[in-house]
């Protein structure tokens, strides 16, 4: 099958590497072989990664590409990425961080500077309204389960710290036996309680699966996340969101949204300073008071 023949095709790389396999060049067969075999790492390559990686030149590589159907290899990379867009952009982020020629100090000063930005994003798209309805789901929750992975689990970890002081029971999954045992925990949440779910770039599939039961058994769902297309965006009742770096994620973004959150729990909660005080005088032992 010739190239323009393919063209009029289309398909997924898979169904074009299929539809003319037979009739590709040794070289190309074992290009093909590689991307079917490696699909997820070949997107993440330029075409001088993939020609070493399989030991060919560009130009085959480029003329692999117009076999499938593509007018070059660009065309056929980001029909490669197409799938992978939201596991690849930290990858991307940081070929272009490393693409520019800097120091570790301006390194350091653009990270703290993109952090900012976030921060003021996050403040400018702040609605009074949301937040209130984020805290009263919470203050009324009669049980709170924290759900997040990677590092949303020790985030969900700080949050459960923080809340449990003022609301009856919070439990976060960090440390527990894996999402089957945090689907048991959940069993007997119902419209009484609260998850809250934590998801951000790359999203885990584990915390769309959990928020989604929850949310069949009628169980109020309250999601951090980054954006209006995040997976647990269109499950949950409600959704508070804070930008994140191209690069890679930012847990002191998310942190500080979070930390926002648990002083607005603690303010409206019954008897804060009564809490503050009590939790004080029981951690006594444990403080270190400065004296000999």
């Amino acid at each position: 099958m010739s190239p323009k023949k393919s063209k009029t095709q289309g398909g997924s790389i898979n169904e074009r590497i299929g539809q003319i396999y037979s009739s590709l060049s040794k070289s190309h067969k074992i290009t093909a072989d590689y991307v079917v075999a490696n699909s997820f790492r070949a997107a993440t390559m330029s075409i001088d990664e993939l020609a070493d990686a399989v030991g060919i030149s560009n130009a085959t590589a480029n003329r692999f590409a117009r076999a499938l159907g593509f007018d070059g290899y660009p065309q056929f990379r980001a029909e490669l990425v197409s799938g992978f867009e939201t596991m690849l952009a930290p990858i991307e982020g940081l070929r272009s961080e490393i693409s520019i020629a800097s120091s570790s100090t301006e390194v350091i000063n653009r990270s703290l500077s993109d952090d900012i930005s976030n921060l003021e994003a996050t403040r400018r798209e702040y609605r009074p309204d949301l937040y209130d309805r984020a805290v009263k789901m919470i203050l009324d929750a009669e049980n709170i389960y924290i759900v997040g992975y990677g590092a949303s689990a020790y985030l969900g970890g700080i949050m459960c710290h923080a809340l449990t002081n003022y609301c009856n029971n919070v439990q976060a999954n960090i440390g527990t036996g894996g999402p089957a045992q945090v689907a048991r925990a959940l069993y007997k949440f119902t419209e009484r309680d609260l998850v809250i779910a934590i998801s951000f770039p790359r999203y885990s599939s584990d915390v769309v699966t959990l928020a989604g039961q929850a949310k069949r058994r009628g169980v109020p769902i309250l999601a951090l996340t980054d954006r209006p297309g995040s997976p647990i965006a269109n499950i949950s009742d409600l959704t508070l969101y804070t930008p994140t770096k191209p690069q890679f994620n930012s847990e002191g973004i998310v942190l500080c949204l979070i930390e926002a959150i648990c002083a607005a729990v603690a303010h409206q909660s019954e008897s804060p300073v009564d809490i503050a005080a009590e939790t004080t005088e029981l951690m006594l032992p444990w403080l270190h008071h400065g004296k000999k």
